[in-house]
């Protein structure tokens, strides 16, 4: 395509880099041309940023570099000059000691590439859990045009006649094992069949709630969430994105046009009905906090309190993503939330329309994946945002994933210190515990256990397994994955390393969850409460040097988005200039 700058309606950002013939575009230039590039190509059409976090080590964006291929021939259509570049790729399958520490530092690196290069808009390439709001974060934070791709869910896997999800089954194929009911080799066996093609947890795990944040928020095209990643019309999605960033340039249209208050809430609103992770609370909070937009628990609750839970996937319900998908996907899910009167039709997506207007005339091809709102699996989904004497600045439930019976429950505390402690004491045959106690794991917070792993989910100890229990409440500062299920009360905050209330619960603590009331609450008296925590002092060890302790230092809490503190906030896309 031939290109004319004249028709654009302003200098572009690049051409501060590679516009006219003094020495510095010479040298920007001329180290570009080693690769290849004609001289037409640096005579001022946009330059695009294919921001890939592609990795060997990331099995679920493994398969990236190939779309990223196909966006490239959508930038090359649309007359755009695309540019592929790499960021720290935080694997949620293989880093240690939990990719959510690494979320912020891919977040800066993504920011500061975005700043320091010559680009004037960018693609965002990502999939697994912790790359989705690292990309986003950081494109906020300097608010240069950008769009999303998603790499996608893999295909169904299948075991033995039975419909395998990810990280749901290991979950649930575990306690069979420690329950007696499955052997160990048949475990190794069904290993085989949880992850055969490329592409994220095929459950609505976090990957796949993330994918739909995006798309929920007007971040990526229409459809994108749940195009399974092998699907050719993933290839097709990538290229037409390639093709609508160069528009977007263009328009100048940016992520604070997009991410206002109303896209959170459309996303919070969406989230409920899918029963997406309890990770997109914390993603979305601290997402907020770059966009500069005033987002807190409450709006959490009072968005999602009323919104019904209408998507049959795992862990919630049976389906996987490929049927999801196959359904009509996220659209159908968007265009019923219009139809409830739960969503703002009015706001602007990366397609330069309203959200309204990519799905009014979509169609539900499957009922018992995406249900009728009157069959819903939960009348009212969302997430559950608690908050008493136990949790003063919150803490969050996913009730599409726990046992109704234990919505409303007060039980005798088993208290594990950290991980290592419960570890050591959860398959003891003399812990004195049944299934009326609330398990509470300390220390697993931003802080006490650096980047707030997932944890929170504990596995019930092996003597009740075998007894046939299946779900007890649990409470910690911790996450758990978007593929888990159960009674779990996460994000404690503040967190017990900090000096929340938590760290001061006892063996023997009487502990109250109301889940309809929004109440967690430890049964002993505020002076009891106060004298407790001023005998309490911080746990000894801590991070030594190293991007560890930057992280212990600066995070903020899990209800302001476990952010670094320092990186809140819109800093813009200026650069100094520089001379060779």
């Amino acid at each position: 395509m031939t290109f004319n700058p004249a028709k654009w309606p302003r200098k572009l950002r690049s051409q501060e880099w590679f516009g006219g013939t003094g020495k510095d575009a010479i040298y920007h230039r001329g180290w570009m041309k080693n690769q290849g590039y004609p001289d037409d190509l640096f005579d001022g059409r946009p330059v695009i940023g294919i921001c890939n976090t592609w990795s060997d080590l990331t099995p679920c964006n493994g398969h990236l570099r190939e779309l990223a291929d196909k966006v490239k021939n959508g930038v090359w259509e649309a007359g755009g000059f695309p540019v592929e570049f790499p960021v720290f790729s935080p694997s949620e399958s293989a880093l240690r000691p939990t990719a959510m520490m690494f979320r912020n530092l891919c977040a800066m690196d993504v920011e500061e590439a975005l700043r320091g290069k010559p680009i004037d808009g960018v693609v965002l390439m990502a999939g697994c859990d912790k790359t989705t709001p690292a990309l986003l974060m950081g494109a906020a934070s300097v608010d240069l045009p950008a769009i999303v791709v998603s790499g996608g869910p893999m295909l169904n896997g299948h075991f033995r006649g039975e419909r395998v999800g990810s990280g749901t089954h290991i979950r649930k194929f575990n306690e069979a094992v420690k329950a007696g009911e499955m052997t160990q080799d048949e475990f190794v066996e069904a290993e085989a069949s949880m992850s055969r093609s490329a592409g994220g947890c095929n459950t609505m795990g976090t990957a796949s709630t993330m994918a739909s944040m995006a798309e929920a928020l007007g971040m990526a095209l229409s459809g994108n969430a749940a195009i399974p990643a092998v699907d050719s019309r993933r290839r097709m999605m990538s290229q037409l994105t390639g093709r609508r960033i160069v528009q977007m340039v263009k328009d100048n249209l940016k992520p604070s046009d997009i991410m206002t208050k109303d896209a959170f809430e459309n996303a919070i609103r969406t989230n409920g009905a899918i029963g997406g992770s309890t990770n997109a609370v914390v993603h979305l909070q601290a997402l907020a906090g770059r966009c500069e937009v005033p987002l807190s628990l409450e709006d959490w609750d009072r968005c999602g309190k009323d919104v019904p839970t209408i998507v049959n996937l795992l862990p919630s319900g049976k389906w996987l993503m490929e049927e999801f998908f196959y359904a009509g996907g996220l659209p159908v899910v968007i265009k019923r939330l219009g139809e409830m009167g739960m969503l703002h039709k009015d706001a602007l997506t990366v397609s330069g329309g309203s959200i309204w207007d990519e799905v009014k005339d979509v169609q539900n091809w499957n009922d018992d994946v995406i249900v009728p709102t009157e069959k819903a699996l939960r009348k009212s989904g969302g997430i559950a945002v608690l908050r008493g004497n136990l949790a003063p600045n919150g803490a969050i439930l996913k009730p599409s994933a726990a046992s109704p019976d234990l919505m409303v429950h007060r039980g005798r505390a088993v208290v594990f210190e950290d991980i290592d402690d419960y570890k050591a004491q959860v398959d003891l045959e003399d812990l004195d515990i049944d299934e009326t106690c609330v398990m509470v794991l300390k220390n697993c917070g931003p802080k006490g256990y650096p980047g707030m792993a997932e944890v929170g989910d504990m596995a019930l100890p092996s003597k009740l397994l075998k007894a046939g229990v299946r779900d007890m409440v649990r409470i910690s500062d911790a996450r758990m994955s978007g593929t888990a299920y159960g009674t779990v009360v996460l994000h404690v905050a503040p967190e017990a390393a900090a000096g929340g209330p938590l760290a001061i619960v006892q063996n023997g603590d009487m502990v109250e969850l109301d889940v309809p009331s929004r109440r967690l609450h430890l049964d002993i008296s505020d002076d009891e409460l106060a004298a407790r925590l001023a005998q309490w002092t911080p746990p000894v060890s801590r991070p030594a040097g190293g991007y560890a302790q930057l992280y212990h230092d600066k995070v903020n809490r899990a209800d302001e988005g476990a952010d670094f503190d320092f990186l809140v906030g819109r800093r813009g896309n200026d650069v100094a200039r520089e001379s060779h």
